[in-house]
């Protein structure tokens, strides 16, 4: 990982004085991500949708973040289980984005 930003390093010294929560690690994810560790992005993310299994921005980061890791199946089952979330919470367009990331994973890859 490059330099954590300041707002990783924030929200990092956040959890570490006691604070954790959904949105607290929704935000350590998204900051994980965007320095490029995509594992401890992962790691956050999940623990953000076991706080709150109905955060649909949450089970989407966490979808990506597994996809760029790599684990493809694991990201397809995010975003299966963001879908269902975001359907039973009326976020619409959470849910749409998600169908569209699941059905690109979903296809198979075509030789080359």
């Amino acid at each position: 990982m490059s330099n954590p930003s300041a707002a990783l390093l924030h929200l990092q010294k956040l959890l570490d004085g006691g604070k954790d929560n959904a949105l607290l690690r929704f935000g350590l994810g998204f900051e994980y991500l965007r320095a490029g560790d995509a594992s401890a992005a992962i790691q956050h993310l999940q623990q953000a949708v076991a706080f709150d299994p109905t955060y649909s921005a949450a089970w989407k980061m966490l979808g990506k973040a597994l996809a760029e890791a790599g684990r493809g199946l694991e990201a397809l089952s995010a975003y299966r289980d963001g879908i269902a979330a975001a359907e039973k919470k009326g976020d619409k367009q959470a849910m749409k984005e998600m169908q569209v990331f699941a059905r690109r994973l979903a296809k198979p890859v075509a030789p080359e």
